[in-house]
Order: C-alpha cells, then structure tokens, then sequence
C-alpha cells in the first residue's frame, strides 16, 4: 500500500502522526507529510517529489495507516494499492 498527503487540504491538527507516526510526521510549517522510514516527503527535505511524492505503508502499519485516513478531518489523506 502506498499513501500520500494533499497539502492543500491538510488541516494540520496532528492526528494522523498521533494514529500512525511511523507513517505521518508534522513539519514546522503545520503541515502532515509522509514518511518511509527517515525520508519524509517534504521538498524541505530533500525531497524533489515534495509532499505529492508515494510513500510505501511499512508492514503491519496498513490498519493504522487506514484509520488515520478515516478519521482526518481534512480527509487530505489519500491510499493506493
């Protein structure tokens, strides 16, 4: 599975990381971003794909991943098989 953010509609309450931080992390700017290990997907970051950049779900993270989609109030949180 694999999992992205829509910046525009993240509304930056923290949920998601609260849900599932080995997937979502909260940068400075209040937004959520993915992450896939250490790498996080943030053009901040050194990534060139920027927030829009796929992250693969860890194993056994998918449950919480799902959840943490469900229940964002933004529902910027988007899966893909």
């Amino acid at each position: 599975m694999k999992v992205w953010i829509d910046q525009d509609l993240c509304t930056g309450d923290g949920l998601c990381e609260e849900i599932a931080p080995d997937v979502f992390v909260l940068l400075d700017d209040g937004l959520a971003y993915v992450r896939e290990g250490d790498k996080i997907y943030a053009e901040e970051k050194g990534n060139p794909q920027g927030a829009q950049g796929l992250a693969t779900v860890p194993a056994g993270m998918e449950d919480v991943t799902i959840e943490a989609a469900e229940e964002c109030p933004g529902e910027c949180i988007f899966l893909e098989p």
